[in-house]
């Protein structure tokens, strides 16, 4: 694991659970329930500055976090630095030697 990701910061990261509404519909969702507490390192990655009211401001952000991230995808929620953010891509997992191997995760902020 690199040294970025081993001392990065600390995220809570929920993973997808698929739940039965009540009318017997089957949805996806972020379980509360058991969240990953992990460490991660985090690059921004694109913002847009809301300039006039009524805009909205979006920060993109990438998590690298450690290859065992497991039941993780795009209906999963991320708490870090305080705030709420949503998956806004496939989470991709790159293969490498042990300490190399690892996911990424974009996460946009939510309003």
């Amino acid at each position: 694991m690199s040294a970025q990701r081993r001392r990065g910061q600390v995220a809570k990261v929920w993973k997808t659970k698929i739940v039965t509404d009540r009318r017997g519909n089957h949805t996806r969702g972020a379980d509360p329930d058991s969240p990953h507490i992990v460490r991660a390192a985090f690059i921004p990655q694109r913002s847009a500055r809301a300039e006039v009211p009524g805009q909205q401001q979006i920060n993109v952000t990438r998590m690298i976090v450690a290859a065992h991230l497991t039941d993780v995808d795009l209906w999963s929620r991320v708490e870090w630095n305080g705030r709420h953010w949503d998956i806004v891509t496939p989470p991709a997992y790159h293969h490498g030697t042990r300490h190399t191997r690892h996911w990424s995760l974009d996460i946009r902020e939510r309003p």
